[in-house]
């Protein structure tokens, strides 16, 4: 063999070994994989094309910079990458690590490509601080690269461990994030510095650990047990999402529903009785589609992706077992945060409603619920996507706004013969309007006038009158829900996208 040649494979194969065996060590004691091993299993088998293979070779202890970039392939569909590797420095962000992810920022969005980001990284180098934290094309260039490219290209993180102080905010400006219980963490500041400038102990996991946000913070989409698992939801979820905004997301073979009650059966006579809306959402959509987004935060509300008959679609429905399916305000962020995903990427809206409203009280109006409702009901009025809506039962107040009801551009507004659409409910109208009334009866007397005041309510919200004056676009028969919905996302699919001329509107905080 040339010299040359051989050189040239010497260097390439201690490149690719990555740091010192000792942090390979610390790898496999955390049951963690090495940063190659997590590629080659996200990506198809010889389809990844590295860039900056060499950057930083001539220092033996920082082969490629601790950060590899370039194309691969997911079941044949081509996305760009950037992943840390942290036997090299705990794969902090040098200077070359950031001209490289830089580099392949805008590579993913000239040619309209999805990025995946594989974080497992101390942050900033402080040593390089100079070289990688203040400038024009350093680190800050990173998260106005995520921000331009958002709603353009998909942006997925997967957070295999650490992503602390500035660089917690990569999977913030990301579509998904994926977190790995246990291992991963996101925090602006350590436990330590917290102690140093508040006083506060706290452990890493109290702080910012991946149960905690994708539980508590909603930072976090998906909790994935180990590596591994973190790959495949990675996969699963990225199979939902088109190439970028120009595209629609595959169609797949159509499945049947998962077999289980009649849907007359799963949906309570009582409009106050709680039943699960994951067992309806199941009798809808293709067996086994489903995979949620935020699915441990903030539980009222259900999101996720479906298919129904192959095709996806964006799911947004009211869990009455958890708080009655109120909103409140994380799960208003929630939804509005899924409904601009969902149309900025060409994925329909069916909207499952069964709610009783918004929350009301002190504790939620200081904590800003008109605020973050009005976050949610602005997604959804701005959403271009072909949208529609079925009122399962109750749809009262603002409920009905931040479900897409009539008002807000909705293609569809369908309703079950269960439905009911009113400013409130009976129970609470009638107290409401006669209070007085109601506070000078007494027993049986007070008892009988409130049930007389609230079957004469019922007959005014009923379904049938509201169906009459066109209120709801159809009524539609239990069994006949998925029916309905295929036929009508399958007309919807021409419909014509209408940007709004303003260029930056502005949305509530």
């Amino acid at each position: 063999m040339d010299e040359r040649q051989e050189k040239y494979l010497s260097e390439l194969e201690r490149i690719r070994k990555g740091g010192p065996e000792k942090y390979h060590l610390t790898l496999k004691k955390q049951n963690k994989l090495f940063v190659r091993d997590r590629l080659n299993l996200l990506f198809d088998e010889s389809s990844i094309l590295e860039e900056g293979t060499f950057s930083n070779c001539l220092d033996p202890e920082l082969p490629e910079d601790g950060n590899i970039v370039g194309m691969a392939k997911i079941n044949g569909r081509l996305v760009c990458f950037a992943a840390a590797d942290f036997t090299v420095k705990a794969g902090s962000w040098g200077a070359k690590g950031v001209q490289k992810l830089l580099y392949i920022q805008e590579k993913a969005l000239s040619m309209k490509l999805p990025i995946i980001y594989l974080v497992d990284s101390a942050g900033a180098r402080i040593t390089d601080q100079k070289e990688v934290f203040p400038g024009r094309n350093h680190i800050g260039r990173v998260f106005y690269n995520q921000i331009k490219m958002s709603g353009i290209i998909p942006q997925i993180t997967i957070l295999f461990g650490v992503s602390p102080a500035g660089a917690a905010y990569l999977p913030a400006f990301s579509d998904l994030v994926i977190m790995v219980e246990g291992k991963a963490s996101a925090f602006l500041g350590s436990p330590r510095m917290v102690e140093a400038v508040i006083g506060e102990k706290v452990s890493l996991e109290d702080l910012g650990g991946a149960r905690m946000h994708c539980n508590v913070s909603g930072l976090g989409d998906v909790l994935a047990k180990d590596d591994t698992h973190a790959i495949e939801l990675c996969k699963n979820y990225f199979a939902f999402l088109p190439q970028s905004c120009l595209e629609k997301p595959v169609s797949v073979a159509a499945k049947d529903p998962a077999e289980g009650r009649p849907i007359a059966e799963i949906i309570p006579h009582n409009q106050n009785q709680p039943f699960d809306m994951y067992e309806l959402i199941d009798r809808i959509v293709d067996e086994g589609s489903f995979l949620e987004y935020k699915a441990l935060f903030a539980q009222e509300l259900i999101t996720g992706w479906a298919r129904i008959k192959g095709e996806a679609v964006g799911i947004v429905a009211n869990q009455s077992k958890v708080k009655g399916g109120t909103l409140f305000v994380d799960s208003s962020d929630k939804g509005a945060r899924f409904i601009w995903f969902c149309s900025a990427y060409n994925i329909p809206l069916v909207f499952l409603a069964d709610i009783p409203g918004y929350m009301v009280g002190s504790q939620v109006e200081r904590a800003g619920i008109i605020r973050h409702g009005a976050k949610m009901i602005s997604a959804v009025s701005e959403a271009t996507v072909p949208k529609i809506t079925v009122v399962v039962r109750k749809c009262y107040g603002a409920g009905l706004y931040a479900m897409a009801g009539p008002a807000f551009g909705t293609d569809s507004v369908l309703a079950l013969p269960t439905a009911l659409i009113a400013v409130m409910g009976p129970e609470a109208a009638v107290k409401a309007v006669y209070s007085n009334k109601i506070d000078e009866l007494e027993g049986e007397a007070r008892l009988a006038f409130m049930n007389q005041k609230k079957e004469e309510y019922s007959d005014n919200i009923n379904i049938y009158g509201l169906a009459s004056e066109l209120i709801v676009d159809q009524l539609i028969d239990f069994e006949g829900i998925r029916k309905e919905l295929s036929y009508r996302l399958e007309a919807y699919r021409s419909k014509v996208r209408v940007w709004p001329q303003k260029n930056n509107p502005i949305h509530p905080v």
